[in-house]
């Protein structure tokens, strides 16, 4: 099947959707983007997600090109031409600042945003993270210091991420003058001492829509919650670690840095929350 983007206004098939090379996305990063999970036809988190849009957008000093009706609108409609509920989806979103004269530096006055939006089908969790977990490598942040900003310009992400991958791993873990601050497109768990801790909110880390998610389930599932600094050193004894984003819904780090993690398998409190998001899933599809 065909699949059909959004760009500008116009619904057009992804293989056709063209952006001008003086976009200012193409040449500077200069954008912000949105992952959003849809199952069975349903946006999950459609208002948090917007949200965080929001919050990009103003922190890099660029209107916002859509109400939200408008987005809503847009996405309903791209779900529909990509199969509807028939399958899982998701739907990245990207605004950049548009289309200058010239290639130059400074922010324009008045900038035309370029949106473009597509939907890919959502992958299933393979049975193997499930039973046996992931693997994950730490490695030192050398992004900058405004990762709370969901910024199209990944090219740090993609570095790391790729060193994890190269040397057997499926995630790069970050860590800046010995504190974790996040995965390389993920946000981080760990069990210490029966609490569920996690980098508290800072300029350093993505506000994940799934990591509050996570908060909020382990909360129902009687797991004390703290947001604090967390050493290297303490995830490396950590009883058990999550990575969680959007895509990947919540991991269990099984394997770090070569090493086992607690049991070297799915701990107990990563089962007991990862039920719970499944059942939240089924409750929204409803």
């Amino acid at each position: 099947m065909t699949t059909t983007a959004y760009l500008n206004g116009q619904f057009l098939p992804l293989s056709e959707a063209r952006v001008p090379v003086l976009d200012r996305g193409y040449l500077f990063g200069d954008g912000v983007y949105e992952v959003i999970p849809v199952y069975a036809g349903k946006v999950f988190k459609l208002e948090a997600h917007l949200d965080r849009l929001q919050r990009s957008l103003e922190a890099i000093r660029l209107h916002n090109p859509y109400d939200n009706h408008r987005w809503i609108e847009c996405i309903r409609q791209l779900i529909s031409l990509n199969g509807g509920g028939k399958t899982d989806q998701t739907i990245y979103l990207q605004v950049s600042r548009g289309i200058t004269a010239k290639r130059a530096h400074g922010l324009p006055d008045n900038p035309s945003p370029s949106v473009l939006a597509f939907t890919w089908p959502m992958a299933e969790v393979p049975e193997s993270v499930i039973s046996v977990g992931v693997s994950a490598i730490t490695l030192e942040d050398f992004r900058w210091h405004r990762c709370d900003i969901k910024s199209i310009a990944l090219l740090a992400n993609v570095m790391l991420a790729d060193e994890a991958l190269r040397d057997g791993h499926n995630e790069a873990i970050l860590h800046r003058n010995g504190k974790i601050t996040e995965g390389a497109s993920s946000n981080v768990f760990c069990m210490i001492d029966n609490i569920l801790v996690t980098p508290a909110r800072s300029e350093m880390i993505l506000h994940g829509i799934t990591r509050e998610f996570t908060l909020e389930l382990a909360s129902q599932a009687g797991i004390r919650t703290e947001e604090r600094d967390i050493s290297t050193e303490s995830l490396r004894n950590a009883d058990e670690i999550w990575i969680s984003s959007s895509t990947r819904e919540i991991y269990p780090v099984t394997m770090l840095d070569n090493a086992a993690v607690g049991t070297g398998k799915p701990g107990s409190n990563w089962r007991a929350v990862y039920s719970l998001y499944q059942q939240q899933k089924i409750l929204y599809m409803e």
